[in-house]
């Protein structure tokens, strides 16, 4: 399936689900490894070179899905969405380039398990998860799919910050649909579901 039509299906569904929409063309070029692998060197610095971070309030990357990540490329591009130095790195790429790296990313393993959690504090997410049906666009698994991105085992500080940015509306999107979700959120609510989701 080419870029175009791989995209526009994954928008569709996005929008169905979540009404989310936004607009990307572009078509893929063929990289070697070697020239990718030494093209996402800078990005395994932060984000884990098995797509795990162990960098504080930066993301996992691997297991998301490509849709997802190819889209935040975009917006992050095009300063949509503003993540220093994240709008810098990528200002001067191609969609080509775009693609390449979203998928590049999204076959990476997916974060393990994390040890043992809170039995309490699971329980307190879970009541939070399925207060603000959390599953609904993330999946029950909260593995993500097509824009929506995967939740299950993200790093804890990250899943806050993000939380918290959608909350105040200093993190900006193509949608607001997480504003909406999280404005009557409280703070010690966002730790508990940041906690329940970086323990799935």
């Amino acid at each position: 399936m080419g870029l175009l039509r791989q995209v526009a299906a994954a928008f569709l569904t996005a929008v169905l689900f979540c009404g989310i929409g936004v607009f990307f063309v572009g078509f893929a070029t063929v990289v070697s490894a070697a020239e990718l692998a030494e093209s996402l060197a800078p990005c395994l610095a932060c984000h884990g070179e098995t797509g795990t971070s162990t960098t504080q309030e930066i993301p996992s990357l691997g297991g998301q899905p490509a849709d997802y990540l190819l889209v935040q490329l975009f917006i992050l591009r095009n300063g949509q969405r503003v993540a220093a130095p994240m709008n810098d790195l990528v200002k001067n790429f191609s969609d080509e380039d775009l693609q390449n790296f979203a998928a590049a990313f999204a076959k990476l393993p997916a974060p393990a398990a994390a040890p043992a959690p809170d039995s309490a504090r699971m329980e307190r997410a879970a009541a939070l998860i399925a207060k603000h049906k959390c599953g609904f666009c993330h999946n029950p698994d909260f593995t993500g799919h097509d824009q929506i991105p995967r939740l299950a085992r993200q790093r804890e500080d990250y899943l806050v910050k993000a939380m918290r940015g959608y909350k105040s509306g200093t993190r900006s999107g193509y949608d607001p649909a997480m504003s909406e979700v999280l404005g009557p959120v409280s703070d010690a609510e966002i730790l508990d579901l940041a906690y329940g989701l970086a323990h799935q």
